[in-house]
């Protein structure tokens, strides 16, 4: 668990850049040279992607009371609207946008696992908590995820830190550069090509970036979804790895706050069963590798 944190060389263009790389790497430059909106009361904006019902709501709810006014919550359902039990969350749902079809007055767009809806409710996610100007950090959760560490622990690290915790390797087997489609090029050559995990935490600066971007995030739109080419890519699991190692890899971590076990090597991350979660389990993950982890994803544990 050595974290190399040395600044990568800067990379010599090979090639002439298109007009679309031209306009977006100028407005990505701009927006990373503009200094932050100062806040009288910065908040961290909690993003809760889920199908329906949030289990941890209650637990969530002790996380979040006594520091009214230093957090925002936001919860994007995708499949059935929650129903609410702390006021922290009444009243924060959003919902995907209903496209026209000639047969049906209006359809809602669905959020599927593996695919660019699971990017879409994200940007979502990012563009509603945007809109408040004191929301400095944007935390993706899930419905499984629960805090390991108190509130005020959490909103000093992150309104403290000058990076984004955005997971980004590089694996070179099939479920990794294996992905690759040469229909990226010539905007995202494959040795650009990067994974991670889905959850991340981000600064506001990389939140508007986000917003901003159409350019890559077209490419994965079309050339990153399962069975593109015979391969399964998924595109939550690469875009924002790749387009961050490619515009600002010095701004990222490289790696989640939120702990999630891939032991088991399947699609899924390992569920966990009551007695699993024990306080000796909980203490080793907040020190394990010298890492410092503010959740875990906590699947079936409910």
């Amino acid at each position: 668990c050595t974290l190399l944190n040395q600044p990568p060389a800067p990379k010599i263009p090979t090639r002439e850049l298109t007009d679309d790389e031209t306009i977006s790497q100028a407005v990505i430059k701009e927006i990373l040279k503009t200094p932050p909106v100062e806040s009288n009361n910065p908040k961290i904006a909690f993003l809760f992607l889920t199908p329906g019902q949030l289990p941890f709501e209650p637990l969530w709810a002790k996380f979040f009371q006594g520091h009214e006014g230093r957090f925002s919550v936001y919860v994007h359902a995708s499949k059935e609207k929650p129903v609410h039990t702390s006021h922290y969350f009444m009243g924060r749902d959003i919902h995907s946008e209903s496209v026209v079809s000639p047969k049906i007055a209006a359809i809602k767009m669905q959020v599927s696992w593996g695919k660019i809806s699971m990017v879409d409710a994200e940007r979502r996610l990012l563009a509603k908590a945007l809109l408040d100007s004191d929301n400095q950090q944007f935390v993706l959760l899930s419905e499984s995820c629960i805090p390991l560490q108190n509130f005020d622990y959490v909103y000093n690290y992150l309104m403290l830190t000058n990076v984004s915790f955005i997971d980004s390797f590089v694996d070179l087997g099939p479920h990794g550069s294996g992905r690759y489609s040469e229909h990226m090029m010539p905007e995202v050559e494959k040795d650009d090509f990067r994974k991670g995990s889905q959850w991340f935490s981000m600064k506001r600066q990389h939140a508007i970036i986000v917003m901003a971007d159409s350019l890559y995030y077209t490419k994965f739109r079309y050339y990153c979804k399962p069975n593109m080419e015979g391969r399964n890519c998924y595109a939550d699991e690469h875009y924002l790895p790749t387009f961050f190692n490619m515009i600002d890899p010095v701004g990222i971590a490289k790696r989640s706050v939120t702990y999630v076990d891939w032991s088991e090597r399947k699609w899924h991350p390992k569920s966990f069963k009551a007695e699993h979660i024990t306080l000796k389990f909980l203490k080793n993950l907040t020190v394990s590798c010298h890492i410092t982890l503010h959740f875990i994803y906590v699947p079936c544990l409910y």
